[in-house]
């Protein structure tokens, strides 16, 4: 079993390696970023996006290579990202955890139409009926 402190990853870092592997060869900081919003739904600053390309390669999850320089960039080129083998196995073990989090639910606790309120109703009426046996 991996180490939880080993490959731990928040969510936002999470959704960020992922699209990383989505994009594979067109995962830069623009691409990553409108990927996440079209997906998601969901607004991303280009700050905390950055900052968590940078803290994802410093930690070895991902690895940046430049690409191009062109005019519309004032000459600086793209920084391209893809995850290493490091960081699949922290999607890995992410993925592990959530999915046995998930199959550890008792089904009941999911439905809606069985409250807390009929779930204490129930253990009580089987405690009692137990007891007047």
């Amino acid at each position: 079993m991996l180490s939880m402190k080993k490959y731990q990853l928040g969510e936002f870092e999470e959704i960020v390696m992922l699209t990383v592997g989505i994009l594979y060869d067109e995962a830069y900081g623009v691409s990553i970023k409108k990927e996440i919003e079209v997906r998601l739904k969901r607004g991303v600053s280009v700050g905390a996006l950055q900052t968590a390309l940078k803290r994802l390669e410093a930690k070895g999850y991902l690895k940046s290579r430049d690409g191009e320089a062109t005019e519309e960039r004032a000459g600086r080129p793209k920084k391209y990202f893809e995850i290493t083998a490091y960081g699949r196995k922290a999607l890995e073990y992410t993925k592990t955890t959530r999915e046995e989090l998930w199959n550890a639910i008792p089904k009941v606790a999911l439905d809606v139409k069985f409250s807390w309120q009929n779930s204490w109703s129930i253990k009580y009426l089987s405690t009692v009926n137990y007891l007047r046996k």
